[in-house]
């Protein structure tokens, strides 16, 4: 059967939406409940903000976030195929602000965040390909490390979207984890900067 997978824009401005998914050979598919309770607990902090989805996949997170107000989507996506589905989906939903980058998220990131965005609030979600591909045993100690490389003081908040069994370090450089959700086997895990010291 060749139809494609889709999902759809919870709320806001571009509500019923829809979104290409890539094949899930290659990226998973935020769950709809997972990504409700994302924005629920973000609600009006997620207005005029920068948000930058770490692993791109169909883009679904970022586009919500442009459709409750952020002020521009980025999104970083290191397969190809999964990367036109990315392009495709920010092109029919609000390609004026939203930027697709192909590359390894890993190098990419921290050069955007530490040299961008000097004005403007920052969310960064992370959500690591944990299941389809071969090589990710280490992803989220990478993860952590990029976190820890992240300095840029406008980056306020930082949620991993992680399997439900892993419990994630309380602090990652100059985050400090202050709430896990679970949703059977997934989680997200929120962590704030924390205030530097003088």
């Amino acid at each position: 059967m060749s139809s494609k997978l889709t999902t759809k824009i919870i709320a806001g401005k571009y509500k019923g939406k829809s979104i290409e998914l890539p094949s899930l050979e290659t990226t998973r598919s935020s769950k709809a409940i997972l990504k409700e309770s994302f924005f629920n607990v973000l609600q009006y902090d997620i207005i005029d903000t920068i948000f930058i989805e770490a692993f791109g996949g169909s883009g679904s997170i970022g586009l919500e976030a442009l459709s409750r107000g952020a002020k521009h989507s980025y999104f970083c996506e290191i397969d190809k195929k999964s990367y036109k589905t990315l392009e495709k989906n920010c092109k029919a939903i609000d390609e004026a602000n939203s930027t697709a980058i192909l590359g390894d998220t890993f190098e990419v990131l921290p050069r955007l965040i530490n040299n961008s965005f000097k004005n403007d609030p920052i969310v960064v979600y992370i959500d690591p390909p944990f299941d389809f591909r071969d090589g990710m045993e280490n992803i989220y100690e990478k993860s952590y490390v990029m976190v820890e490389n992240f300095t840029n003081e406008n980056l306020f908040l930082i949620a991993f979207e992680h399997k439900s069994e892993l419990a994630l370090p309380e602090n990652i450089g100059l985050f400090i984890k202050y709430k896990t959700k679970k949703f059977g086997n997934s989680s997200l895990s929120y962590f704030q900067r924390t205030l530097t010291e003088e």
